[in-house]
């Protein structure tokens, strides 16, 4: 019975494809989009309403974004589009989702950072990104 599960296991997180359990129908793999909010349970979460930086270029995986520098990420429309869109979910963002690194997103990330006790500079830190469970 171990041998199955292990089994199980692995054939679901090398063939990625949607896996549901009969009774909760609850789906493992229900999206492939890296730059999705996610909760602290890892969960991912979607919204209704789509934005124009959902249609920018993406990595294919999540890890891929842990190695770029800020400057880089600053300059990733898709990405810039996520960070707008988790700060604008938790209140800190009322501004257009558009993709780009502005006055207004700095200021927005200089409030999460004070209201979460960090070092305010207004900069996309890896402490922010952890905070808006970004990679």
């Amino acid at each position: 019975m171990i041998r199955f599960r292990c089994a199980l296991i692995a054939f679901g997180l090398f063939f990625p494809f949607e896996l549901a359990i009969a009774a909760d129908e609850f789906h493992i793999f229900r999206s492939r989009d890296p730059l999705l909010p996610r909760d602290s349970w890892g969960l991912l979460h979607t919204s209704p309403e789509l934005n124009e930086t959902d249609f920018e270029r993406r990595e294919s995986w999540r890890l891929f974004y842990y190695s770029k520098s800020r400057a880089v990420l600053e300059k990733d429309r898709a990405y810039m589009g996520a960070v707008q869109t988790a700060l604008q979910r938790t209140g800190y963002y009322c501004g257009p989702i558009d993709g780009v690194f502005s006055d207004d997103v700095s200021d927005a990330i200089a409030r999460m950072q004070k209201a979460h006790g960090f070092r305010v500079n207004g900069a996309l830190t890896v402490s922010v990104r952890r905070a808006l469970y970004l990679p």
